[in-house]
């Protein structure tokens, strides 16, 4: 019996070995060290929440979202891991696969203690604006520390692969492209309505950009909006006409339609193409010709191309996120998805590109509503904040001129006032923390020291260190309650690290991309090193994320 049990174990043995060496002998080194595409595709959906992904799941149509879920891999639990949840931020993460600690974009605009002054995330002057004289085109990269996705391929192809980057919005075409992008264009409104771009990649419009805004494409979107189906059947949001609306001057109430050429010239010309669902369908227009204009995807080398959809962000941002007019929006975004991907699937060849769609943010429900049905919501009032901080610090220390700025719910301390009045810079941060923890609507507090002696491992607290950056960030952090926000009473806005701003969409889709879904948690930072995984590149220089091995094929 025991020589049949031995004779058991060896057969065990060489079958496993076997196995084994078949698994080593599968590995393909064409096929599995890397995937080459002819495109990458980057979408970003701006303040896109993952529930409108099921909200408006069956006013869907084919070939748009449903195509993506159905026939690419979605993670259904997904979230940024850090704290502010703002576009440039978002963008920046995107790419990068860091969060605001490394890649050192902590917010769209921000107090730089080094200048005294607020700054912008891409603002740059030092570049000229090319296709307009307007201050519009000052932008470029130069504020982003670390490399993205984009410029790793860059670098991987010895620049042979070519990076575009394209939205309404300048931070949104400029940080995801990267520092080596061949060009990053943004739509300015005002009454010129054009794309343009800044010196920092151009010396001047291309012809194809220019041609396109000959075209007069961004006037002809200066139309009626009304909705895409049958009002009464959006049930899906609220009552169209509401007093958690925003809308637009020279327009009593808010319920559609919207007679865009009237409203116009008190809505800031063609930015207020910018606050509705044309502004995305511009944008889908100028992608499609971009494929063209730049040759992308049309060789073996692998192309980049960026696209942020901004205007749900807008919206959003107007009418709140339970408003019909976000409804329609996004009705109106599946179809230009649509033929979007149909332009990728004629241009480039369908099973020859990669693409993944997320968002930069969510969005919370507008708080004056949640009050209205019960919800602890509320507004946080921070001239109110600092006028009462500033007297508290006079009673105690003697001196009222100890903070420099209050902005993004951090305080920046005045350093030379602090040192002249000889006060411990840790104990005062105590003090601040101590005073704003007694403060109606603020929930948590964090101070410098705190978050430069600990790691932080869960919850928000983890939230807050990754989106502190020691040089950049403030001296105490402010945390404020669950659905209260520093905002109008209308309209809907983000920023927190609050489930309703982190949870967002993450779809992969195309070349060497799986067909599932997972519940496992995902977080933003795990894009750009699951996209350099399926290219065999490096990971952006400063990426903390980990690739999601569940979506790429075997």
């Amino acid at each position: 019996m025991n020589h049949f049990f031995k004779f058991l174990l060896s057969v065990f043995i060489v079958q496993g070995l076997s196995a084994q060496n078949v698994n080593q002998n599968s590995f393909e080194v064409e096929n599995d060290l890397r995937v080459q595409p002819k495109l990458v595709v980057g979408i970003v959906v701006d303040q896109m929440r993952y529930d409108y992904l099921t909200r408006f799941w069956d006013k869907f149509g084919e070939g748009g979202f449903k195509e993506l879920v159905s026939e690419g891999f979605n993670c259904r639990n997904n979230h940024f891991n850090y704290v502010p949840t703002y576009t440039g931020p978002g963008h920046a993460s995107v790419f990068t696969g860091s969060a605001p600690e490394s890649h050192g974009i902590i917010s769209n605009n921000w107090f730089n203690k080094f200048e005294d002054e607020m700054v912008y995330c891409v603002g740059d002057p030092d570049a000229d604006p090319i296709g307009t004289k307007s201050n519009a085109g000052k932008m470029s990269p130069h504020r982003l520390i670390t490399t993205s996705v984009a410029d790793e391929n860059r670098l991987h192809t010895q620049m042979r692969g070519k990076t575009i980057g394209i939205a309404l919005k300048d931070r949104g075409a400029i940080l995801p492209a990267g520092h080596t992008a061949n060009a990053a264009y943004w739509f300015h409104g005002q009454d010129e309505g054009k794309w343009i771009t800044s010196s920092f990649y151009a010396i001047e419009l291309p012809a194809w950009v220019q041609k396109f805004n000959d075209s007069k494409m961004a006037e002809s979107y200066l139309r009626t909006w009304n909705t895409l189906q049958d009002v009464n059947t959006y049930v899906e949001s609220g009552i169209d006409i509401n007093e958690f609306e925003g809308g637009f001057d020279g327009k009593k109430g808010t319920g559609f339609p919207y007679d865009l050429a009237k409203l116009q010239k008190l809505n800031g010309g063609f930015d207020l193409l910018k606050a509705t669902p044309f502004g995305n369908s511009l944008t889908a227009d100028f992608a499609i010709a971009a494929i063209d204009g730049e040759n992308l995807g049309k060789d073996e080398i692998t192309d980049f191309l960026t696209v942020s959809f901004s205007s749900t962000d807008y919206v959003g941002h107007n009418f709140g996120v339970n408003s019909k007019e976000i409804q329609d929006t996004y009705l109106r975004l599946d179809q230009d998805l649509k033929r979007f991907l149909e332009a990728l699937n004629d241009k480039v060849g369908e099973g020859n590109y990669t693409l993944f769609l997320t968002s930069d943010h969510g969005g919370v429900h507008v708080p004056s509503y949640l009050e209205s049905v019960k919800i602890p919501a509320g507004y946080f009032d921070n001239q109110q904040f600092k006028a009462s901080l500033n007297d508290y610090l006079k009673q105690v220390t003697g001196s009222d001129e100890l903070i420099s700025n209050i902005s993004n719910n951090q305080i920046f301390f005045n350093y030379i006032k602090v040192g002249k009045n000889n006060l411990d810079r840790a104990s005062l941060q105590d003090a601040i923390a101590h005073f704003a923890l007694q403060y109606d609507q603020v929930h948590q507090v964090y101070t410098r020291e705190q978050l430069e002696a600990t790691s932080y491992t869960e919850g928000m607290a983890s939230a807050i260190d990754h989106g502190f950056n020691q040089k950049r960030s403030g001296d105490v952090v402010l945390v404020l309650n669950p659905s209260v926000i520093s905002y109008s009473r209308t309209g809907s806005t983000h920023g927190s690290g609050n489930n309703y701003d982190t949870h967002a969409p993450l779809i992969f889709y195309g070349k060497g991309i799986k067909k599932g879904n997972t519940l496992e948690r995902t977080e933003i930072v795990d894009i750009a090193p699951t996209i350099s995984a399926l290219l065999g590149i490096s990971f952006p220089n400063g990426s903390t994320g980990s690739p999601i091995l569940q979506v790429l094929e075997e």
